[in-house]
């Protein structure tokens, strides 16, 4: 069995930028095969595939799995050294300022911290929600994420961050306390009163996209109430942020979705509140250093002020430590 490995060397990379190169390795994943076969499948003379498929070897993608002798002729077959590549690696800026890639639930918050450090600190942001910003932390395509995962038993995030890093040593610190609820168009016109007006066949939903904490809590709550997704107008419909749903429902393209206070406030909306939650952000304690400036911005009276003064929003636990 060959299974999937990652490619993270620029020098692997640069090898299979030759669509020669790749052809070749792509045939050799499928099975073993000879200089000749190679030749007869690229429609070249096997001396001109030699010199690819010795690349590909001395890069360490290919191996010679056997050597076969028939009529006093020796045939040597290569096999790759994988089933697939998974080609995962950061690019980042190169400069004076330090570069972070924060991977994880949109939050308006972060985007204050994002703002706050830009002088010092390139803080890049991917708003892929909870579980795939975990999922990139455990594959090191991120060097912190951020989650509001409500579990079974109503523990927040713990549960989760234990189950994806059963053997790495990690940090959970709180950025705030939020409250969440039903977007709607100012005033209400369409007189929505709680959840269970989502399956109202007059109303057309906007959804937050599959693994967002946003997303699980409402397929929970689907599920306890009954209600099947396909009665929801407009439930495949998904968008990666808050600020996405609430302008989707300013501008008439939606009649409600679940989102953030802040956001609703922030483009002029209805708010129907719904619950509160945790959001923690969740990083390597190995490495933890580079994080040093985020970290002492948590702490900061002037900061705290500042996610305080979200609606919505409360400050009083942002920067604690939560321990696993």
């Amino acid at each position: 069995m060959f299974p999937i490995q990652p490619l993270r060397s620029f020098d692997q990379l640069k090898l299979l930028a030759d669509p020669r190169r790749l052809k070749i390795l792509r045939l050799l994943m499928a099975e073993a095969a000879s200089l000749t076969q190679l030749g007869r499948a690229l429609g070249q003379h096997p001396a001109r595939v030699r010199h690819h498929l010795k690349q590909l070897e001395s890069g360490g993608l290919v191996t010679l799995v056997e050597t076969r002798s028939e009529a006093g002729v020796v045939e040597k077959f290569y096999r790759a050294r994988a089933g697939g590549l998974l080609l995962q690696e950061l690019i980042l800026p190169e400069s004076d300022r330090p570069a972070l890639v924060f991977s994880g639930s949109h939050d308006l918050a972060v985007e204050l911290l994002i703002r706050d450090l830009a002088p010092h600190l390139a803080l890049l942001a991917m708003p892929v929600g909870s579980l795939d910003g975990l999922i990139a932390l455990r594959q090191d395509l991120c060097h912190l994420s951020g989650c509001h995962l409500l579990d079974a038993n109503g523990e927040y995030n713990l549960p989760f961050v234990r189950r994806f890093f059963p053997d790495r040593v990690v940090t959970l610190v709180t950025l705030a306390h939020r409250q969440q609820g039903l977007l709607v168009a100012a005033g209400n016109p369409r007189g929505i009163r709680g959840l269970d007006d989502l399956a109202r066949p007059d109303l057309t939903f906007i959804n937050r996209n599959p693994g967002s904490g946003t997303r699980l809590w409402l397929d929970r709550q689907l599920q306890q109430r009954g209600i099947s997704p396909s009665a929801l107008r407009g439930f495949e419909n998904a968008v990666r942020t808050h600020t996405e749903c609430a302008r989707a429902v300013q501008r008439g393209q939606a009649d409600l979705a679940v989102g953030l206070q802040a956001a609703a406030h922030a483009h002029g909306l209805g708010f129907l509140p719904l619950f509160d939650e945790r959001y923690d952000l969740v990083f390597p304690q190995a490495g933890v250093e580079r994080l040093t400036p985020l970290l002492d911005q948590l702490q900061s009276s002037a900061f705290r002020r500042q996610v305080a003064a979200l609606s919505g929003y409360e400050a009083t636990h942002t920067g604690e430590h939560i321990p696993l």
